[in-house]
Parts: structure tokens; C-alpha cells; sequence
């Protein structure tokens, strides 16, 4: 091998060493080269492995199992959907809700406008049909859970409103309004149900009749406060007296026909003590909303 003579010869040759590299298909390793080439081998494994994996044995064990798999999560679905059904239904009446909201736009305009002039309605009676009320929608003089729900929110809405222009809004007075408003509906719904156990009245009026029935009142209260806003005091005082007049009227009409005997919803002379005591308790129930809408409003105008 020939060398240059010069050390700057020798060392450039050296750094121009000869490498031979094997072929992929060699068995022979090169004693100069520092490492072995395994991508070959590396691919064949990886390769293999994959066509492994489309064995017609694993697909036939696999689709089976997750056949399995979901036929069981939907049957624990559907368990878990009628546990929750039935356990809902039994603390709330979803079917019988289902009902008290089956209105439409023409239902809420009449039953908005007999709320506020009940004077010259003449027919009271709920419609039945096969021994079951008719939907609200189809009778004006059902019970219905829309309005007072709808009647309620928007309360709470006008409230602020009349605290804001007054600069004494807060998210916590609103909340304690809101809590105000629902803790005496719930006062005076436990109350009439009392009066009526220990009046030992046999009538078909359920809870939610009642919380619909206490909670028409919102409608009234509603319009007395807008009309505070635009017109004073005066305003809210005329308009709130004639609210509180006509769901008086409408509670009488519409209660005596469920607590009163049916004598007395025929017009007979009432006679006798229970009778005088149902006619006492309606009338009582019907003087408390007047009470409930000037308590839950008057602090609003000023």
C-alpha cells in the first residue's frame, strides 16, 4: 500500500479508510464494518406481525365478542332507563305534567284575558270525556301549569326590572325575590291542602291544581307592577285592585265547583255546617291571593 512520504499524505489517506458493506442477503458479516444491518430482518418481523393480525380465527372471535358486547350495554341501558322512569314517576307525575302543559297560543289568549275580566264568563264546568278532563287546550276552564310557570319567571324578570331603575339591583336580591315568591307559593299550597283534610272536603282537586290555581296570581301581579313603572303609584294601585278583584271573582267560580257541594254548584241554598265550612274556605282561599299580590309587590314601587 502506498503511502505518501509526507505526515499531511498520511494522514489524509487515513481518513479515506475503505468500507465494504454486505449485502441484505449475505450470510457474511465484514470485519470493517462497526455495525450489522438488521432492517431487513426488522421489516420481515414487522411484516409478519401484520399479516398475523388479519387471521380469519381473530376476526371470527371478534365480531362475536363485541356483538356481545353490545347487545349487553343496551340492555343495561334500557334497565337503567325504566329504573329511572319508574322512580321519577313516582315522586313526579310525568304523565299527569304532560297534561297541565298541553296548550296553545289560542288557549294562553283567552285564559290571560278571563284572569284579568272573569265577569262575563258564564260557563265554569271543566270538560270531562270518558270520566277524564279534556286537555287545556280544547277547554278554557282547565287547569293548566304553562301560565303559572310562565307567569312566575316573568315575575321575577319584572322585578328586576323595577329594582334596576330604582339603582337598588343585585343578583342577591333578585335571588332572594325569586326565593321569597316560591317559599310563600309553597306555604299557601301546604296550607290549603291542610284546610281541606281538616275540613274533610271529598273533592278531585290534586297538589298540582292547587300550585295552578295559586299560581295564576303572577298575571296580576305582573301587570300591576308595569303599570307602577309607567304610571306611579297611582297606577299600581288602580290597576293592582282591579287584578286582585278579578282573581278573586275567578277563584270563587272556579273553586266552589270543586270544593262546594254539587248542590251548591247548582245553585241550591247551602245548607248545613260542612257546607258553610266549605264555602268559608273557599272564599278564604280566594281573599289570599289579593293578599299574596299586594305582599310580593308593594316594595317594588316607589
Amino acid at each position: 500500500m502506498d503511502y505518501s512520504s509526507t505526515p499531511t499524505g498520511f494522514r489524509q489517506r487515513k481518513l479515506q479508510p475503505k468500507v465494504r458493506m454486505r449485502s441484505p442477503g449475505s450470510g457474511t458479516s465484514d470485519p470493517n464494518q462497526l455495525f450489522d444491518d438488521t432492517s431487513s430482518g426488522s421489516a420481515g418481523f414487522r411484516s409478519q406481525e401484520a399479516s398475523g393480525l388479519g387471521y380469519p380465527a381473530q376476526a371470527l372471535l371478534s365480531e362475536p365478542m363485541s356483538n356481545f358486547a353490545m347487545a349487553y350495554g343496551s340492555s343495561l341501558a334500557s334497565q337503567g332507563k325504566e329504573m329511572v322512569d319508574k322512580n321519577l314517576d313516582r315522586f313526579i307525575p310525568i304523565s299527569k305534567l304532560k297534561y297541565y302543559f298541553a296548550v296553545d297560543t289560542v288557549y294562553v289568549g283567552k285564559k290571560l284575558g278571563l284572569l284579568v275580566f272573569p265577569y262575563m264568563h258564564q260557563n265554569w264546568e271543566v270538560s270531562y270525556q270518558q270520566d277524564t278532563p279534556v286537555a287545556p287546550r280544547f277547554d278554557i276552564n282547565a287547569p293548566d301549569l304553562y301560565i303559572p310557570a310562565m307567569a312566575f319567571i316573568t315575575y321575577i324578570l319584572v322585578a328586576g326590572l323595577a329594582l334596576g331603575t330604582q339603582d337598588r339591583f343585585s343578583p342577591e336580591i333578585l335571588g332572594m325575590q325569586a326565593s321569597s315568591a316560591l317559599v310563600w307559593l309553597i306555604i299557601e299550597v301546604l296550607a290549603t291542602l291542610l284546610s281541606l283534610y281538616l275540613v274533610t272536603v271529598n273533592t278531585d282537586l290534586t297538589t298540582i291544581d292547587l300550585i295552578a290555581f295559586s299560581g295564576y296570581k303572577y298575571v296580576g301581579m305582573i301587570v300591576g307592577v308595569l303599570a307602577g313603572l309607567l304610571f306611579g303609584k297611582t297606577g299600581y294601585y288602580l290597576i293592582l285592585l282591579w287584578c286582585c278583584m278579578a282573581i278573586f271573582v275567578f277563584m270563587i267560580r272556579t273553586l266552589r265547583l270543586k270544593i262546594l257541594s254539587e248542590a251548591a254548584a247548582e245553585g241550591v241554598l247551602v245548607r248545613g255546617a260542612k257546607n258553610q265550612l266549605r264555602m268559608y274556605l273557599t272564599m278564604a282561599i280566594a281573599a289570599a291571593q289579593p293578599v299574596f299580590m299586594y305582599w310580593l309587590t308593594f316594595h317594588l314601587i316607589r
